[in-house]
């Protein structure tokens, strides 16, 4: 997506390879390398701005954030992660949108969203508020208690980490619905015991982002030989990927939880349903799925009576087909009849192409790139092939601004029926009468 946005304009590329921090600045930039030495794993509370170089918003907090970072130096650790360049520690904390800031307070697993305003006092009256309520937490004995009780030394809840042995992994894993990551451990190996915090605090944080979708699990091969026969597991740790159905796969990635999480968000997305298609029936299912999502793919199909059911099912069958391919981008995915909102087509410039036609919106830069080549799976798939790496043309919104949208009914699912003509009654007209008028 970051060449996407590239292509609008020169300056946006360059903030794309530098980020928007230098290390002159007061705010510490995170990154996978560094984020559990320097957050998860210390006493301090941190405010962490999650961000893209070329999100506009993200540049204008800038100067806020860097005089807040200043203003709480020594008292409130400040940073900023690249979440562009660094997906996988977004998608650990379930960013998003840009910029998002969270705070990083007693329990570090489980951070706060920042719901306050933009500006450097509203962000360090939010940082000092944060810190009083975790002094007070410490001086009533809380810090400490229940959660940490349950974590790990990594800060993970062992109780996630699913325990597998000979009788139960064939139900849980194999028969389950799931899709499993499985550590095959030996308690006297180092690099299993250097794995378990990173394990477990993976684990926890998989739990919570998947909704239990992707789990993960530990066999101790040295009390289960039987299972790790059957898996040729030679040596210690060995991690291997179940998905329902299919042979198990070799994990081949990081041993650091944000590798894990990562590994993990992708197994969930590769399994997760295609974003839904929804047809634009008022402003608001317009609003919220340009402005929730980086991009938003709006189809202007043909008119019912031009189609038919038939055909118009054939449109969005390649459009749901699309938005399997590409669902990992978590775009959103909306169509409407031609007519139906004449002045989202107007600000689009739809209509020169004639119908089917095909926009992405871009709602943050109020840009959109038109489809013109053909409206098929290749056709579609080449167009968005080439707007995530920066090829194609594209132009601001007519107005900078979405359009007004109609409140539509939505489509029964069947074909057009063509309006019904009063048939006129002759009947009762006298022709004699009429003949003896016009002379």
């Amino acid at each position: 997506m970051r060449a996407f946005f590239g292509v609008l304009a020169c300056s946006l590329t360059v903030l794309s390879v530098h980020g928007l921090y230098s290390a002159s600045d007061d705010v510490i930039e995170l990154n996978p390398s560094n984020f559990n030495r320097e957050v998860l794993q210390s006493d301090s509370l941190w405010l962490v701005e999650f961000y893209a170089p070329w999100c506009g918003h993200c540049q204008s907090l800038v100067p806020e954030w860097k005089k807040a970072a200043t203003a709480l130096k020594g008292v409130v650790k400040v940073g900023a992660v690249d979440a562009d360049q660094h997906k996988s520690l977004g998608g650990q904390y379930g960013v998003r949108g840009f910029p998002t800031i969270k705070i990083f307070g007693a329990n570090k697993h489980k951070p706060e969203d920042y719901q306050g305003g933009r500006s450097s006092q509203a962000i360090v009256e939010a940082a000092l508020n944060a810190a009083r309520s975790l002094v007070k937490d410490r001086l009533s004995g809380k810090s400490g208690g229940s959660d940490y009780s349950r974590q790990s030394s990594g800060g993970g809840n062992k109780k996630d980490v699913v325990e597998l042995t000979d009788d139960n992994f064939d139900r849980m894993v194999l028969d389950g619905d799931a899709v499993w990551m499985v550590e095959f451990f030996a308690p006297w190996c180092g690099h299993c015991k250097n794995l378990e915090p990173e394990w477990t605090a993976a684990a926890t944080q998989v739990k919570e982002q998947t909704s239990g979708r992707v789990k993960l699990g530990a066999v101790d091969a040295t009390v289960h030989q039987g299972l790790a026969s059957r898996y040729g597991i030679k040596g210690f740790p060995t991690i291997k990927i179940f998905r329902k159905g299919e042979e198990p796969e070799d994990y081949q990635g990081g041993r650091t939880r944000s590798d894990i999480i990562a590994r993990a968000i992708d197994l969930f997305s590769d399994n997760a349903p295609p974003p839904e298609l929804l047809e634009i029936l008022n402003e608001d299912i317009l609003k919220k799925t340009c402005e929730d999502h980086q991009l938003c793919i709006i189809a202007v199909l043909p008119h019912i009576l031009d189609t038919g059911a038939a055909g118009r099912n054939a449109y969005l069958e390649v459009m749901m087909k699309m938005a399997e391919k590409y669902k990992k981008k978590m775009w959103g995915w909306l169509w409407t009849e031609s007519g139906a909102q004449m002045e989202l087509e107007a600000s689009l410039g739809i209509g020169g192409f004639g119908y089917p036609a095909m926009a992405a919106i871009n709602a943050r830069k109020m840009k959109f790139a038109l489809l013109k080549g053909s409206f098929s799976e290749t056709g579609i798939y080449e167009f968005l092939r080439d707007l995530s790496v920066g090829r194609g043309s594209t132009a601001t919104i007519t107005g900078g601004a979405l359009p007004k949208i109609h409140t539509v009914e939505a489509w029964d699912g069947k074909d057009g029926v063509l309006p019904v003509e009063d048939d006129i009654d002759l009947s009762d007209v006298d022709l004699d009468d009429l003949d003896k008028d016009e002379l």
